[in-house]
């Protein structure tokens, strides 16, 4: 039975002598694929061994090539007994084992579950990025590659900039949609026939870069592996001759074998071989050999090395392989996982000996690291998380990373070029050459159109296992020796076209001009030729019989003048390509290709592109821009022999930038006339050991990888290394970098966890601009600083703007979690803060975090350290707040969110940041700056459109889409509807109790009537200063928790106590205590009051003599009680030494709204509720209370209040109804407000008749049914000698003004103003203040009272205390550590 597969001979060899063997690896199948058919395979004699794909872990450098068989094969039955020849097989390597199915052509998954990632990923988010590396390569390509992990095995922490993105085989297009989404082309475009245009679109990251050029065009690949990923594989070695050119630095052109050990190198990682003679024949293959005869070139012709793989198992860097599918798809990325591009290589090692991988991040230029730092800047922009969008800021706002001691540019030939270019610009000082002698490789394809033979030169995703393409390039012939000028070589090789052409390609080879049709064809020939392409026309480029399936794709590489160069116009890069497509030696070569052609009964088609675009060239090889020096100066170069870029600011002018190195094919001075990938690598291994000689670096070469686990973790890392190795001297340094280690592993961690549960997530991002004053001074955190700095800001143009990606990896904690948090990834930019442009990694971002200091409010926060360009770090802190001013308006909503409060700070520790003690962690620190920024309607578009979900699959995305937007609108509208959002009824837990405050002691008092009340007792924490004894009185339905808040974290009781006063505060029987359900009223209070100073006075007095007089501080209705005491001679005014009242003393007068609540009802509010409620009002409710107290709470939401004070409190919307609003709420902090049943009790329907008629007609009032006013002028002159504060909130909504002011009026006109305040003489006895911004009960309970009230109020009690004399001093105690950390925001 004939062979499935024709014969593996060659045809046209006929001298070729074959000898039958036993194949002794015991594996079956067809000939051709490693098995046996009838017992035998067939092996050429005398044939060169082709090296194994065998692990580098299994075999020594020596054995993994040989450049002869290892004995003769002159006898072929010496072969019998001998075993096959070649090296060992490594570890679970294999033969191919049969035709490779269509299941072997593509890829699906790396991994066994089905629910993990298909694909590996050796790149990290650069959330993980650090701000500084040893070393940091630019580009993945060969030249990247070898430097990435040589300086990884060299114990040095590296970074890896890649432009494009990640893929694996698998994910490399394979449709013309796809490939054509891949695509992205700049440049100049500049036919012939039309004007020049500078030219760009497409995906920046885009697997496919098309650069249009005038004169020559090229194509490179973007992605992580660079053009390695797209290249025909094809493993070809500079011949000496060409080394030896003028061009050449005297290194090598002198000692051309320099390079052999560095070749060698190359050929053990990349592991290149020649297409098996045990493999299927290629049509295509066999065409160029009897066109290489035909030519009389046969000598020249031979199989060409290449980095395909033709066994399964681990190639040299420890990645699994698989043997080629014969796809031919190598030009737009093999999906087969056979091709050994420096992915599966240099950049695995790099991966697996510690190196950090980037994708997505353009390198734009580099400058020197800023003194007194050393190195390099690197900076990029970075292309992921949709900021494309934002199109002005994408390469206005790069990120930046510094590199400590080196940078290798492997960018490319263009890429290289294009980034010293610019670096120029930017100030670095680079030889003029930079740009200069840049090359095609002498590049010339072309087409066998037609022929007379099947060629199969189509590529197919799935090509039959019986008819298969081959790898994109087999064949050479090689015509580089034997001339007497080198730059006559060259060499031609067959190819194949990516399927993603293929349906386009007949239309291009007939409709183009520049065809050289076969003259001899004759009428047979020529009918045949025409349904040849009818068939192609109609039956698809696949036809076996049809045109393009008998064309030959030819690739030639030469010599050219090396006489372009490239340039920035409009800051893009444009290739000037002179003379390559015109000259005298291309005519001769493309003569050559249209005889070959015409021997096979072909039509000759140039190019298609050298027609289309007026004869110009494409070029997949370019060369040279940053090229070696002829003579070791930057007159004749840009870099040395050792790829060093020369220091154009010297004088010496052989001197180079030490550690900024390019590695890639800008380096190499003249075209090489062969594929260039392998000089390329030698180049770069030979660039990179003489660095690490230079620098005592030891590359570990010796260690070798086992099989890597993509999907697991690398097996080294230096950066734990450096971190224990690091000079303890160095202190902050050592600290800043263990800081960075915890925060890259609690980012890396979250990532993780994320990934492995399946998480989805949700990103999005935004600029913000504004105004950022630089001032030390603006310490405030209040929305007048922020103004304030803003608008200094503006006039000085100290302009300000973040460009930042918002990214959750775990969408359900964004929801779940009270933090809502988010990760934080970009730069911030103010030219006016030293260090600037800053970078921000890691930063913390909170989606309507609920603001702990005021209640009602949900802010938008931005937290992040950001990494200045001097190497100093910065803490950024901005807030936008969302608050009840947003209810019902969508203007005040959107300004809200589009505005950021920001306080620039100096770092601390984050021990110190994350403190439990202080309102604002993120600002703590010393201030350095203050503004204001905003989203500017343009930027929230294109922010719209960055809005990115995350997922496994669509499903999972469009889920994690709904769930963010449902949690978005339900939150803002939350805010945006605040007033018919359900009520907030109190809690059963305690939340917020930061300064609890427990009394020293506490004392049952009983009045003259038998009532028994309670009275608290502080002693001072002031030890230093002689302690005076001060009395409180709280105001109806409190108690002293109003002086002693557990809620803030400085309240009255503890400022007074640290003042050195010994502090009392009575709890009376209108306050909250069980005995105020009787009926009292403030003019009972008195008998409690008394009662209290009786005690103080007898308990806490110097024995023996006249117990002194009291300080007395007291609020609102505790006050009218105290002046009833006082006017009606129950209390002797002699027992008070001073009096502060608090909003109100004797002339009780009700704010307006107070007032029409008395008077715009025909009956009177307390018998009103007296008829449906009973006699006691309680403050607080629940959701269980009655329904008609329910019912109540509910209409409560339409008392009328301004906007900026609605909130959707039920126990204060009660304490308004009652008593009016009796606080600003911006001046509570969340905790007060969310519990402010627990300090508020209740008040019978009796003594709000009484407080009514008080402030109705503003007197202080006796009991009913007299309600005699007691504020008589007789009453008054009981008064006389008390030195009187009074003070009221500028807000108060509970009492007027008129209170205060009517009170002072009666006293100085009783009295006089007095010349001074008693016994320590030294101002006015009567003094009256009005506190701005305040309202009532906030003046005691506000979050920032410390600093707005008790001070003014402590000086007066200090005054007529201790003496005018006399002067506080701040005790060095725990709360002015708060004031002085910041913790405390004012």
């Amino acid at each position: 039975m004939p062979s499935a597969v024709p014969h593996v001979t060659t045809p046209g060899a006929e001298d070729t002598k074959t000898a039958e063997v036993p194949i002794t690896n015991g594996t079956n199948g067809i000939n051709g694929f490693g098995g046996k058919l009838n017992g035998s395979a067939t092996w050429h004699a005398g044939m060169q061994d082709r090296p194994s794909s065998a692990s580098a872990s299994n075999c020594s450098a020596d054995s993994c090539h040989h450049p002869q068989m290892p004995y003769a094969m002159n006898n072929a039955s010496d072969l019998w007994n001998r075993p096959l020849p070649g090296p060992a097989y490594g570890d679970h390597e294999e033969e191919a084992g049969g035709p490779r199915s269509r299941t072997h052509a593509h890829i699906g998954s790396y991994g066994d579950d089905p629910k993990s990632a298909k694909y590996p990923r050796l790149s990290i988010p650069l959330e993980l990025m650090r701000p500084s590396y040893d070393c940091v390569v630019i580009g993945s390509g060969y030249g990247g590659g070898v430097a990435a992990s040589r300086m990884a095995r060299a114990g040095q922490s590296v970074c890896l900039l890649e432009r494009g993105k990640e893929r694996w085989p698998g994910e490399y297009p394979a449709e013309t949609t796809d490939a054509f989404e891949q695509v992205h082309y700049s440049g100049e475009f500049a036919p012939g026939w039309a004007p020049k245009k500078i030219v760009g679109g497409g995906d920046p990251t885009g697997m496919y870069h098309l650069i249009f050029g005038n004169g020559q065009n090229a194509v490179v690949c973007n992605g992580l592996g660079g053009t390695s990923l797209m290249n025909a594989n094809v493993y070809l070695e500079a011949d000496e001759q060409t080394l030896q050119q003028e061009a050449w630095p005297t290194e090598i052109r002198d000692d051309p074998g320099c390079l052999r050990k560095y070749y060698d190198k190359a050929i053990d990682v990349l592991e290149p071989e020649e297409y098996p003679e045990d493999w299927p024949k290629l049509p295509k293959l066999e065409l160029l050999e009897r066109q290489a005869r035909y030519l009389n070139m046969s000598d020249n012709f031979r199989r060409v090395k290449q980095t395909t793989r033709f066994k399964n198992g681990p190639n040299s860097c420890g990645v699994e392989m698989a043997p080629s599918a014969l796809t031919g798809q190598d030009v737009i990325g093999v999906n087969d996982g056979s091709k050994n591009t420096t992915l599966v290589t240099y950049v695995a090692d790099a991966w697996n000996w510690g190196a950090d991988i980037f994708c997505e991040s353009e390198v734009r230029y580099i400058t020197k690291a800023p003194e007194p730092g050393e190195g390099y800047i690197i900076y990029f922009a970075w292309h992921g998380r949709n900021r494309g969008h934002f199109k002005a800021n994408l390469h206005g706002d790069l990120m930046w990373v510094r590199a400590k001691k080196a940078v290798f540019l492997g960018a490319g030939a263009i890429g290289t070029t294009e980034i010293l270019l610019r670096s120029k610009d930017m100030g670095l000082s680079v030889s003029e050459k930079i740009g200069q002698s840049m090359s095609g490789n002498g590049d010339i394809w072309g087409f066998g159109y037609n022929t007379d033979s099947e060629v199969n030169s189509m590529g197919k995703p799935f090509p039959s296992p019986y008819n298969p393409v081959g790898p994109c390039i087999t064949g050479i012939i090689d015509n580089r020796k034997g001339h007497a000028n080198p730059l006559d070589g060259y060499v031609i090789e067959e190819g194949t076209m990516p399927s993603v052409l293929a349906p386009f390609l007949q239309a291009m080879l007939e409709l183009l001009p520049g065809s050289v049709e076969c003259p001899d064809e004759g009428l047979v020939g020529s009918v045949k030729s025409k349904l040849a392409r009818i068939g192609s026309a109609f039956l698809g480029p696949y036809y076996r019989k049809g045109a393009i399936e008998r064309t030959q794709v030819y690739l030639i590489m030469s010599h050219d003048s090396n006489q372009a160069y490239l340039t920035l116009k409009n800051d893009k890069p444009v290739l000037e390509f002179i003379g390559v497509g015109r000259s005298e030696h291309v005519r001769q070569l493309n003569g050559i290709l249209a005889k070959a052609t015409r021997a096979v009964g072909g039509t000759w088609v140039q190019n298609p592109f050298y027609a289309l675009l007026g004869q110009q060239q494409v070029t997949v090889h370019p060369i040279g821009g940053a090229c070696m020096a002829s003579d070791g100066t930057r007159d004749t170069g840009v870099t040395n022999h050792q790829g060093e870029v020369f220091d154009s600011s010297d004088r010496d002018r052989a001197k180079a930038h030490d550690g900024l190195i390019v590695t890639d094919a800008a380096v190499i001075p003249a075209a090489l006339g062969a594929n260039p990938f392998a000089t390329i690598t030698a180049l770069a291994e030979r660039s990179v050991h003489l660095y690490a000689q230079k620098h005592g670096l030891r590359i570990d070469t010796k260690t070798k990888n086992g099989t890597l686990d993509l999907f697991g973790s690398p097996q080294h890392s230096h950066h734990d290394q450096h971190h224990m190795n690091r000079d303890k001297s160095s202190i902050k340094e050592y600290l800043d970098e263990t800081q960075e280690n915890a925060s890259i592993s609690t980012a890396r961690n979250a990532i993780k966890t994320a990934s492995r549960m399946h998480d989805v997530g949700f990103g999005f991002t935004e600029v913000m601009s504004g105004f950022i004053h630089r001032d030390r001074g603006l310490k405030r955190d209040n929305v007048e600083t922020y103004e304030l700095a803003a608008r200094t800001a503006k006039s000085l143009s100290e302009t300000a703007r973040f460009f930042l990606s918002v990214q959750s990896f775990n969408l359900r904690s964004v929801i779940h979690d009270p933090s809502h948090r988010a990760m934080l990834t970009g730069t911030f930019v103010c030219p006016t803060i030293p260090g600037s442009p800053f970078m921000v990694r890691r930063g913390e971002f909170n989606l309507f975090l609920l603001d702990r200091k005021a209640p009602g409010t949900r802010n938008l926060t931005y937290d992040f350290d950001m990494h200045g360009i001097n190497g100093k770090k910065l803490h950024f802190h901005g807030y936008k707040v969302v608050d009840s001013s947003v209810a019902l308006s969508v203007s005040h909503f959107w300004r809200s969110t589009s505005t950021l409060y920001v306080t620039i700070t100096e770092p601390i520790p984050p021990a110190e940041r994350s403190a439990k003690d202080a309102d604002e962690c993120g600002l703590l620190g010393e201030v350095v700056a203050k503004g204001i920024m905003h989203i500017q309607p343009k930027d929230f578009l294109s922010e719209v459109m960055t809005l990115t979900p995350t997922g496994s699959n669509i499903f999972k995305r469009v889920k994690s889409a709904g769930n963010f937007l449902t949690f978005f609108t339900r939150k803002s509208m939350s805010l945006l509807l605040a007033p018919l959002t359900p009520l907030q009824y109190p809690s059963q837990t305690y939340s917020g109790f930061v300064n609890n405050t427990p009394p020293t002691h506490s004392y049952k008092i009983k009045a003259s009537d038998g009532v028994i009340t309670t009275l608290h007792m502080w002693e001072p924490t002031n030890k230093g200063i002689e302690t005076k004894n001060l009395f409180m009185v709280p105001g109806a339905s409190v108690d002293h928790q109003i002086f002693a808040l557990p809620t803030i974290r400085y309240n009255a009781v503890n400022y007074f106590r640290r003042a050195g006063y010994r502090i009392f505060v009575s709890v009376h029987r209108i306050g909250m205590l069980m005995v105020a359900q009787n009926k009292w009223t403030t003019f009972d209070v008195r008998l409690d009051l008394k009662a209290c100073l009786e005690k103080i006075r007898k308990d806490f007095s110097e024995p023996g003599l006249e117990p002194e007089a009291t300080y007395t501080i007291a609020h609102c209705m505790g006050s009218v009680a105290l002046a009833a005491g006082l006017l009606d001679g129950t209390i002797p005014a002699g027992w008070i030494k001073g009096l502060s009242c608090s909003q109100v003393f004797m002339n009780p007068m009700w704010s307006t709204v107070n007032r029409l609540k008395i008077r715009g009802l025909p009956v009177g509010g307390d018998r009103l509720y007296r008829l449906v409620g009973g006699e006691w009002f309680s403050f607080s409710t629940g959701r269980n209370d009655s329904r008609a107290q329910r019912g109540l709470n509910e209409a409560l939401r339409l008392l009328p209040v301004a906007r900026r004070e609605i909130c959707n409190n039920a126990c204060c919307h009660r304490v308004t109804l009652a008593l009016g609003r009796c606080w600003n709420h911006h001046n509570l902090n969340e905790a007060t407000h969310r519990q402010i049943d627990r300090f508020f009790g209740g008040v019978t329907m009796t003594l709000m008749h009484l407080l009514m008629k008080q402030g109705y007609e503003g007197h202080v009032m006796g009991n009913g049914p007299l309600f005699e006013a007691l504020d008589s002028p007789e009453n008054v002159r009981r008064l006389k000698d008390l030195p009187v504060l009074l003070f009221v909130g500028g807000d108060n909504a509970v009492l007027s003004a008129e209170s205060t002011e009517r009170t002072y009026d009666v006293l100085t006109s009783a009295f006089g103003t007095g010349d001074d305040a008693g016994p320590g003489g030294g101002g006015l006895r009567y003094r009256r203040r009005v506190v701005p911004g305040y309202g009532h009960l906030d003046c005691w309970m506000g979050r920032n009272a410390w600093k707005d009230v008790y001070p003014f109020v402590r000086e007066e009690v200090d005054r007529v205390a201790r003496g005018a004399d006399y002067r506080f001093q701040e005790p060095e105690d725990q709360f002015k550590a708060l004031v002085d950390s910041g913790k405390l925001l004012y």
